[in-house]
């Protein structure tokens, strides 16, 4: 029974490889990428750091309150869980649908893309979609056949990520020729703060916090859930919170506005500020390298929100299937979606897309936390969220003010959005009907 009891232990996932796993969902595509959006729309360094001090405060309120959930309810599956659980079966099948369709084969596929484009702009014989692609297969196939693996991979390439990142950013403060800028506010400042511009580059920003979540995912396969689950998605939010708003400052301070607007390869065009030509294409392939470590984190808890719905709903019970505990199906079904997204979608449109429907979902979620204390009051806690109810209210707030912004401002990606909760509605009902 020892034994047996040990080898179920040892098969569990570590508090590290929770963190590593939201850390790496975390950092990948949005901040190596987004800047250069932003800067279109936004030419004061102010208002353009406050995003990632907004957008880092809003995802530690959202991971806070995750962190209950996810100590009351404990399962895999994220959203698709709690929604069951909090509203009704069919708002749960509605994440689980956007968690399969957009949440993880969507952002996926652009940190496979931006690898791609990182790679290129180093080495351009190589042809950016198909090293997305040929990444996203390898990783798969991976995940797909070894979990004790997978996890040391994982630990291992967000360990490397984090340290170099902290290398790059120490490095920048040595630029030999810095941009003159400055911290404090100017005339504008507090104009643009509340502005649409700011407001729609918050989606860009959200979309790089995207992941602060990702421990929830894999809650049933961890070990202690109910104190790991709420401790990783905390401490991996706020170290990334820390290291995005350096990162984000060093960007500005070695290289020029006009250099980085509209660009996507960012971190390349400040390498070669910091190191120079040769040195720049090192750090870009080195970039290009850490962002597989994106991919394998989304790879590996994408899965888990599909083996769950497979369980519960006969119509998807071949994704439920589980190989030496990998629900090999659901790994194999995430690839497919992800190589579709790489090679039909824009970069742009892919990101907004994404980043909308995901954070509608996470606004049901964290509200669902005001529905289940009512509804649940005598429910043993485990971890209660620190300062509610301010701390779900203040992510509510700064979520749905973006959302409405995304609205107004981006109808066509907002609409896909839309669109795609709309087509999870209908086939759950569809679904439903057929079983009657």
């Amino acid at each position: 029974m020892s034994t047996a009891n040990s080898k179920a232990t040892k098969n569990k996932i570590s508090l590290y490889t929770a963190t590593s796993i939201v850390v790496a969902n975390m950092i990948g595509t949005g901040v190596f990428t987004s800047l250069g959006y932003q800067i279109i729309d936004i030419k004061s360094v102010l208002p353009l750091l406050a995003l990632w001090v907004v957008g880092g405060i809003t995802a530690l309120c959202g991971a806070l309150s995750y962190g209950e959930l996810a100590a009351c309810i404990p399962r895999s599956g994220g959203e698709y869980h709690f929604l069951r659980e909090i509203y009704h079966p069919s708002i749960g099948f509605v994440a689980g649908w956007v968690s399969a369709t957009v949440g993880f084969a969507a952002p996926t596929a652009l940190a496979a893309m931006a690898l791609g484009k990182y790679a290129n702009s180093v080495l351009p014989q190589l042809n950016p979609t198909y090293l997305a692609a040929i990444i996203v297969i390898g990783v798969s196939i991976l995940h797909g056949t070894n979990k004790s693996f997978g996890s040391k991979f994982q630990n291992l390439f967000t360990t490397i990520k984090v340290i170099l990142i902290g290398l790059f950013i120490l490095a920048g403060f040595f630029v030999e020729i810095p941009q003159n800028i400055s911290l404090l506010p100017v005339e504008g400042d507090l104009a643009t703060l509340f502005s649409p511009a700011f407001a729609v580059s918050l989606i860009f920003v959200s979309y790089a916090y995207t992941g602060w979540n990702a421990a929830a995912y894999i809650t049933g396969e961890m070990e202690n859930p109910q104190i790991n689950v709420p401790k990783a998605l905390a401490q991996g939010t706020l170290l990334v919170m820390i290291l995005y708003v350096l990162l984000n400052f060093i960007f500005l301070y070695t290289a020029s506005m006009s250099s980085l607007e509209g660009q996507v390869e960012i971190g390349y065009i400040s390498a070669i500020q910091i190191f120079g030509e040769t040195g720049g294409k090192l750090m870009g392939l080195t970039i290009s390298l850490l962002l597989i470590s994106t991919v394998s984190a989304m790879v590996f808890a994408g899965p888990r929100v599909m083996q769950v719905m497979g369980e519960d709903l006969k119509v998807f019970r071949f994704l439920s299937k589980t190989k030496n505990g990998i629900p090999q199906n659901a790994v194999l079904f995430q690839a497919v979606l992800t190589l579709a997204f790489i090679f039909s979608s824009s970069f742009d449109q892919a990101l907004t897309f994404a980043g909308f429907t995901l954070s509608l979902i996470t606004f049901l979620t964290v509200a669902g936390l005001f529905v289940f204390r009512i509804k649940k009051p005598n429910l043993h806690r485990p971890f209660k969220t620190p300062g509610y109810p301010f701390t779900p209210f203040i992510f509510l707030c700064l979520v749905g003010w973006t959302l409405v912004f995304i609205l107004r401002d981006r109808p066509v990606e907002s609409t896909a959005g839309l669109v795609t909760v709309l087509v999870g509605l209908i086939i759950y009902f569809l679904v439903n009907k057929k079983s009657d």
